[in-house]
Order: structure tokens, then C-alpha cells, then sequence
């Protein structure tokens, strides 16, 4: 999908012209881009969670030649998919407590990264979130226990 059949489904399903339909979708994603270069979440319910983070140099091997080289540091952009989008990239009924599921997620993923840790590589130590919150920690994520 481009941002060009974005601005086709807005015209078509809210009725606005093309141009209004344009300038809509530029704002948002305008307001997207500004809000991410100021280092800010974008939360979207139902969706997932935009979020820049900083990545420390380190340093990494050329594969063709195993050389050792410099990565430098940088900001990363990550999305983290919520329950709702999970469930249905799965085929799966979303879960009725998706947004307390979506919040514990989010908790996770911050205290991680409180903790210097990379939530994006963060599979190990979810079984001790299960006894906080009453969900099955898995390495897919999070899924509501089945009672």
C-alpha cells in the first residue's frame, strides 16, 4: 500500500475530494513525523506503538569479510503491534481484554528499557510477568489465559 492508495481510500470512504483527501493524509503523517523527531510514543488504540529509541555504538562484522567494524550509535524507529492487530494478523478473535493485555505489554516494554534492556529482543524473563499479570507470557508475546 502506498501513501497514494491512503489518500484513494480516504476519498472514497469519507467523501472529501482528492485534494482535501491529500492534504489530510500529509497532516497525519506530517504530525506523525514531527512527533517522532521530538523522541515522543505515538500510541494508536487498536494498532500499535510507534517509538524512537536511541541504539549505543557497538561494534559489529562485515559477513563477506569478518572484519571488525564500527556501527555508529543512532535512533531507531520501532512499532509494536497491539493485541487487536495480533489477533487479527492471526485469524484469531481479539481477546476482550485487549487493552489491559496492550497495557501490559506497553509496562514490559518500558521497564525494559528503564533497565537498559531491549524490549525488541526481550523474550527471556516473560514468565516472571505472569505472576504480576494474568496473562501467558509466551515468545509470540503476550496471549490471555484461557480459563
Amino acid at each position: 500500500m502506498t501513501k497514494a492508495d491512503i489518500i484513494e481510500g480516504v476519498y472514497e470512504k469519507v467523501g472529501f475530494s482528492k485534494k482535501e483527501s491529500a492534504e489530510i493524509v500529509e497532516l497525519v503523517f506530517d504530525t506523525f513525523k514531527e512527533t517522532l523527531e521530538r523522541g515522543d510514543k505515538i500510541k494508536i488504540s487498536g494498532f500499535g506503538n510507534f517509538q524512537v529509541r536511541q541504539k549505543k555504538a557497538r561494534v559489529g562484522r562485515n559477513p563477506q569479510t569478518g572484519k571488525e567494524i564500527e556501527i555508529s550509535a543512532r535512533r531507531v524507529l520501532t512499532f509494536r503491534p497491539s493485541a487487536v492487530l495480533k489477533a487479527a494478523l492471526n485469524g484469531e478473535q481479539i481477546p476482550e481484554n485487549h487493552s489491559e493485555i496492550d497495557a501490559a505489554e506497553d509496562a514490559a516494554a518500558d521497564a525494559a528499557e528503564a533497565a537498559g534492556l531491549d524490549p525488541d529482543e526481550m523474550d527471556e524473563g516473560m514468565e516472571d510477568l505472569e505472576e504480576v499479570v494474568p496473562y501467558k507470557a509466551s515468545a509470540g508475546g503476550m496471549k490471555a489465559k484461557a480459563e
